[in-house]
């Protein structure tokens, strides 16, 4: 029937068609979701334990590989698999973040006020930087770090504190104009040896060559001697043939520019040899001595930072309880525009619960409040706890001591050993101090509860600490973790979800019937909810479809 009739005509004759169409979609509609519901039926009726028993053991068994890839790429990288991937991957896709680990930039040290410190903050946020450092108070060789091997069977050092050591002794020992001179381009070889046996050898080598090698001297004084009494007849025998090769350099230094990394070498091996004779004084009781010869360090090269001697001068002043003379040399290095070390923050907490530890009462404190001098105490022990916060345990020996290495690493575990091995004697010697700290340490981390993301007067603690300690610490430490890593959200879902789904396969074959009535339960539940919107659709569809083929 064909419609060419004007518009009043044409809806009165075209109803007819509209309604069988309507009908015939009705019709339709209900056959499908008769067989639907019929097919549905069939299939739950036709499921048996069986079934149940293999598709809960499938998923446990799923579940429990993911869980073990999961907790495998947690240990080695900290992280979680599923969750960098959809942080990296999936997220850019759905239109999230696209730099997901980006710094909050308002993140800035609390020296920093300039623009072009706030540019360097950032700078430092995006990429931690963790530097090595030459520890200043390492041990020596033979008399120290040997014994411990003898008594315990034990290796204090790793290969890679020992690397770092040779690469400084290169750096600080050799020049350019040493070739072609035999006992140091042997000294050039003995720093490379791995096997001390050889370094040793290498050493006595180049001795028989030049008596007055004070490279030489160095090596043998630092690994061939059994007692720090040994070690500090050989230095003394370096000092002499260091200090008569520097009088000669720098007479001569400004002549041509092998003659000033001549001079530079010299000046290197006499500061190190002099230090490591103050520091032999200091081993041996001569504190004071060992205080003077620092100090001349200091005056005579005021610029050579690069063995931290304040830091040995530091200790020896805390070892005389001159705190009038530390606090001066803190005046000078616990400066905003100078590095910070764990040395310099906890002993200016020290200076400072000094003058009130020996009252600090934690009950009483709580009552009346913390005052001006106690909240400047604890303000000082926040700082240091922020800028190491491995440091507390060590004092208050929640955790076992070790040798120190050779090489620190700022802010990290190996700092804080080596700073607690030294210094630990220091807060034992003010009454109350490990008292206060031991009530006020943990207050800290209130202030910084992300402490990775942004700190209060330091920039975020580094991410890389843990890595680079486990190269400097021997295997038998167990090395200090910080932040604690909490496990991933999806290591626990898995372990649940594997453990759930284990427990269902384990019922469903002990007991097959109960639970297969159990799993027909649970899919009628699932499947009322899809009958409804089933219902509601076969009444809402017929209307819509009218609708529809009314506006055609």
């Amino acid at each position: 029937m064909r419609c060419r009739y004007s518009q009043s005509q044409s809806l009165t004759l075209c109803w007819p068609l509209a309604r069988d169409v309507r009908d015939t979609a009705a019709s339709l509609s209900a056959i499908m979701l008769s067989l639907f519901s019929d097919t549905s039926t069939m299939f739950l009726n036709t499921l048996t334990p069986k079934f149940y028993v293999a598709l809960t053991g499938t998923s446990s068994l799923i579940s429990g590989l993911i869980l073990i890839f999961e907790w495998w790429y947690f240990k080695k990288y900290g992280t979680s698999f599923i969750e960098q991937v959809s942080l990296n991957h999936i997220s850019p896709l759905l239109g999230g973040n696209d730099n997901p680990n980006q710094e909050n930039n308002n993140t800035t040290p609390s020296s920093s006020t300039s623009s072009s410190s706030s540019s360097n903050s950032t700078h430092q946020q995006s990429m931690p930087e963790c530097k090595v450092w030459r520890n200043p108070l390492n041990l020596f060789r033979g008399s120290e770090y040997q014994r411990f091997t003898w008594a315990k069977g034990k290796e204090p050092l790793t290969y890679y504190d020992m690397n770092l050591s040779a690469q400084d002794h290169q750096t600080f020992f050799t020049c350019e104009a040493d070739a072609g001179k035999p006992e140091y381009e042997v000294m050039q070889r003995a720093w490379r040896e791995r096997n001390p046996a050889s370094r040793i050898k290498a050493a006595k080598d180049a001795l028989e060559k030049n008596p007055d090698c004070p490279t030489a001297m160095i090596l043998l004084a630092e690994e061939d001697t059994s007692s720090i009494v040994d070690a500090e007849k050989m230095f003394k025998q370096a000092y002499k043939a260091a200090e008569v090769n520097y009088k000669k350099s720098i007479q001569t230094q400004h002549q041509s520019s092998t003659n000033e990394a001549i001079h530079r070498r010299d000046v290197n091996v006499l500061v190190y040899v002099k230090r490591r004779l103050a520091m032999c004084a200091r081993k041996l009781g001569r504190t004071r001595e060992a205080v003077k010869m620092m100090r001349e360090l200091m005056k005579e090269f005021p610029m050579l930072n690069l063995f931290n001697i304040h830091e040995n001068l530091i200790d020896a002043l805390l070892e005389l309880q001159a705190y009038a003379d530390v606090q001066a040399v803190l005046a000078k290095y616990d400066d905003i525009s100078l590095p910070k070390s764990a040395a310099i923050c906890y002993t200016a907490a020290l200076l400072k619960a000094r003058a009130v530890a020996d009252k600090f009462s934690p009950d009483i404190a709580s009552k009346r409040g913390l005052s001006t001098a106690e909240m400047t105490a604890v303000e000082a022990i926040h700082r240091a706890v922020e800028f190491n916060p491995h440091v507390p345990k060590y004092l208050l020996e929640m955790k076992s001591l070790i040798l120190p290495p050779e090489h620190i690493l700022k802010r990290g575990d190996s700092e804080a050993i080596a700073y607690a091995f030294f210094h630990l004697q220091h807060w034992k010697r003010v009454e109350g101090a490990l008292n206060l700290l031991h009530c006020t340490w943990e207050g800290t981390f209130r202030m910084i509860p992300y402490p990775l993301e942004k700190g209060h007067l330091f920039y975020p603690y580094p991410t890389c600490t843990e890595n680079a300690d486990r190269e400097l610490l021997p295997p038998f430490h167990d090395v200090s973790v910080y932040p604690k890593k909490e496990l991933p959200f999806f290591i626990l879902f898995t372990a649940g979800l594997c453990s759930f789904t284990a427990l269902l396969a384990l019922l469903t074959h002990q007991y097959p019937e109960p639970m297969g009535v159990i799993a027909k339960t649970v899919l009628t539940w699932l499947y009322m909810p899809i009958s409804y919107i089933l219902e509601k659709l076969e009444a809402i569809l017929p209307s819509n479809l009218l609708h529809q083929l009314s506006r055609i």
